[in-house]
């Protein structure tokens, strides 16, 4: 009951984005109900291997100010905590305040893509990204009524799927979920080595694409690191020339 009061704290949250009087870091650091405090336990007692990115701290409460959410709500306690999170030695990058693992920061990344400005509403916003060139976003209208919900733009089909989970839920599936089985057919042999080396502002382009019926088998196709925002946009225009809504 409690993760559900928090991600729909954090539902809100992201509507709040859209009001012209933006609220101060007063009104958003909680100090009464710090979420951190519940994520953090959820961590201690996870099963998959999360590293905690340490943050430096005016950068945490710009970033928190920029995206507008409470220390109260998950999202706004690993902004305000952490530089981000990295789970299974980095295959999975949860987006913090920016650390020189993952240098990158909520804010700062969703803008230009999924609004143009500081203070609009966003119709999704970015949250976490893999290794393997897959983006997960939090449902802000962009994808359907499911307000909320994590959807995943997949490297091997190129669709934003739902994953019918909530920032909380999908928090849970990182730290205790089978991340195997979610990508069975998309991890090659001694691929830990190869990803707890990668930096998180890199993600992998494989050749022949993921998407493809040549690619369909990744051991076979030949990969190298790019940046991530460089896989992002390759990923849109991709989809436009396939003709993929």
């Amino acid at each position: 009951m409690k993760t559900f009061y928090l991600s729909l704290f954090l539902l809100i949250s992201i509507k709040v984005f859209n009001q012209n009087k933006l609220r101060t870091l007063d009104e958003l650091i909680n100090k009464s109900e710090p979420g951190w405090v519940l994520v953090k336990q959820w961590i201690d007692s996870a099963k998959n291997k999360v590293e905690i990115l340490s943050c430096d701290t005016s950068k945490a409460k710009e970033t928190l100010f920029k995206t507008q959410v409470t220390t109260r709500s998950p999202m706004g306690a690993i902004i305000y905590s952490t530089g981000g999170l990295l789970i299974d030695d980095g295959w999975i990058r949860i987006i913090g305040s920016g650390h020189k693992k993952l240098n990158r920061t909520v804010s700062d990344w969703n803008k230009g893509k999924s609004f143009k400005e500081f203070g609009e509403q966003p119709k999704f916003l970015l949250i976490a990204d893999d290794a393997i060139g897959g983006y997960f976003a939090i449902n802000g209208g962009e994808f359907g009524s499911d307000m909320g919900k994590i959807y995943y733009l997949s490297p091997d089909n190129l669709e934003w799927e739902s994953l019918d989970l909530t920032y909380s839920d999908f928090l849970e599936f990182c730290f205790n979920g089978n991340v195997d089985d979610f990508y069975s057919n998309l991890r090659w042999t001694n691929w830990r080595e190869e990803v707890s080396k990668l930096d998180g502002d890199k993600v992998y382009n494989f050749f022949p694409p993921l998407w493809s019926k040549e690619g369909n088998d990744v051991n076979k196709s030949s990969r190298k690191a790019i940046s991530v925002e460089e896989q992002y946009q390759f990923s849109l225009d991709t989809r436009k020339q396939l003709g993929i809504k």
